[in-house]
């Protein structure tokens, strides 16, 4: 699973090469699609997916060639994988667009309402052409909910995979190490401190070099919001619990909406962080690398630790196979011995388990039926399977039941959340995993359930009916989305140069009522007053 999150989005192409994507008018001629004429010749369609870096390139998915081929396409592909969020608004605002844009909430409903006639209202063609998502609909209602706008129509399809548990970050430390140096596990951001400064200070990996470990890491902060793996998980100690990450701030506690970025508890965070990095124990890079980096930078060199207190998904995922047995997931960790606050976590079921558009047709395609049809095939549960994991054969074996199993990585030495970023478009694609598949996971799978076991108490302990803000399943007026889509712009460009920048160099406290203020004029008050009105109405007609 890497989440998306958030942050691992996109290399875009030039606005050159995007401006000669689109399909042209707005007629719809499928005369060559599969069933549509009998002519044999294949429909020629242009799309662009936001892909993970890993992900390998699209030609070399059996799996997507053998779609195409049943649903009568051939399909030009751009595969993006950084700057899609910054590129995004030149391509949408040229109104040429190509026939499918595919990628989990890659486009957004905020789009939708910026951009009306942009994209094609899929109602009828999913009528005509796309039993699998009707399949879909049926079986899991709540998916047509998200992708039901107001007005009744559907520009994007959601996504239903799953198997995935109730949060996407754990957190690990290096048991080893700690071994090493006769210390105990940390049980508050005090104890933290000092374990991450004896790691920093007392060679912990005992290989002779004092200063070759990385106390602390964690994952790249988004361009446009934050994403998982971050330590912003740490509010949780303070009683804050972050819903899909809140990657813009936003959050419920007893039922009312808030957003901790002008929050006390979150200045507690980054001060606390800004005194880790001043110390020297967080890694220096940690504000410039890349996803890749921060993955590898955790991988070590041999058996060889470099990083001793991280979030990741799964600890193979973070830190390879060779290094996993030395670390262990954590138990949330209390502010400091003597604080009272409940303690809470991230808690993100339904981002994990459902996606928010994650596909949609152009308007001015001329083959919207032939789009529809490939889109219908990924939606098939035995093409779905291979969306997420990769191909059969390769990724999953058929065990000739009716089930399938998935397979561990061709090379040994990688594991399997890294084969299947590779292999396949993974978390990102549009898919439906139907709860009647049969498939068992492979072995990075059925451990997250132990990795998460340390923070099932505090998970357990989350009022899901007050304290978790269910955003996928709130829409929007379009001159509501346009109001927030604005503030929000506003409201994260300056917060996000004041974490880096307070984390880094200080000056929070001195800081900290100007920053009130200055969020404040973002509009950050009207977007909480349009997302408690949306709340309130969504807890009423639940």
């Amino acid at each position: 699973m890497k989440k998306l999150l958030t942050g691992m989005l996109a290399l875009m192409l030039s606005a050159a090469a995007l401006s000669g994507c689109s399909g042209g008018n707005n007629t719809n001629t499928d005369t060559d699609a599969a069933g549509g004429g009998d002519t044999g010749k294949k429909v020629k369609l242009t799309a662009i997916m936001t892909k993970h870096p890993l992900t390998q390139e699209f030609s070399k998915m059996k799996w997507l060639q053998e779609a195409e081929e049943r649903a009568g396409v051939e399909i030009e592909w751009q595969e993006v994988t950084a700057d899609w969020d910054q590129k995004k608004g030149t391509l949408l605002a040229s109104g040429d667009i190509p026939d499918l844009i595919v990628g989990v909430n890659s486009i957004t409903d905020a789009d939708f309402s910026q951009f009306p006639g942009l994209f094609e209202d899929m109602t009828g063609l999913i009528k005509d052409y796309g039993p699998n998502v009707q399949a879909m609909f049926d079986a899991k209602p709540e998916t047509k909910v998200i992708a039901t706008q107001l007005d009744g129509k559907i520009y994007g399809l959601p996504k239903y995979q799953r198997f995935w548990p109730e949060t996407t970050t754990r957190q690990f430390i290096n048991q080893k190490w700690l071994d090493n140096l006769g210390l105990q596990m940390p049980t508050n951001w005090d104890e933290l401190f000092d374990v991450l400064k004896a790691f920093k200070d007392e060679d912990a990996n005992g290989n002779g070099d004092k200063n070759d470990e990385i106390p602390m890491d964690f994952a790249p902060t988004g361009t446009v919001a934050f994403g998982a793996f971050m330590p912003t998980v740490l509010m949780g100690s303070e009683g804050i619990t972050l819903t899909d990450n809140s990657g813009l701030g936003y959050f419920v506690e007893d039922g009312k909406v808030k957003n901790f970025f002008t929050d006390e508890r979150y200045k507690t965070l980054v001060a606390f962080l800004n005194k880790c990095f001043s110390a020297g124990l967080i890694n220096p890079e940690v504000f410039t690398q890349d996803y890749t980096k921060y993955q590898s930078v955790a991988r070590g060199n041999g058996e060889t630790a470099a990083v001793g207190f991280t979030w990741g998904w799964e600890v193979t995922d973070r830190v390879g196979n060779t290094l996993a047995p030395q670390y262990t997931s954590m138990s949330p960790l209390k502010v400091s011995a003597d604080s009272t606050s409940k303690i809470s976590w991230s808690y993100d079921y339904n981002s994990l388990n459902y996606g928010v558009n994650a596909v949609q047709i152009s308007a001015k395609s001329k083959h919207k039926e032939a789009a529809m049809k490939f889109i219908n095939e990924l939606y098939d549960p035995t093409v779905s399977m291979q969306v997420l994991f990769g191909s059969l054969g390769t990724n999953i074996g058929d065990n000739g039941d009716g089930s399938y199993s998935i397979l561990p990585p061709a090379d040994a030495a990688m594991d399997p959340g890294t084969w299947k970023w590779t292999s396949s478009w993974a978390d990102n694609g549009a898919m439906y995993i139907a709860d009647s598949l049969k498939l068992t996971l492979g072995t990075d799978m059925q451990s997250v359930g132990s990795q998460t076991e340390p923070l099932k108490a505090a998970l357990d302990g989350i009022n899901k009916d007050t304290d978790v803000l269910p955003s996928m399943f709130i829409k929007y007026s379009a001159a509501d989305n346009n109001t927030m889509s604005l503030n929000n712009t506003g409201m994260m460009s300056l917060a996000l140069s004041k974490w880096s920048q307070w984390i880094t160099k200080g000056g929070i406290d001195a800081e900290w009522d100007d920053y009130v203020k200055n969020i404040g004029k973002t509009g950050v008050d009207k977007n909480i007053e349009i997302i408690q009105k949306y709340y309130d109405d969504y807890k009423k007609n639940q």
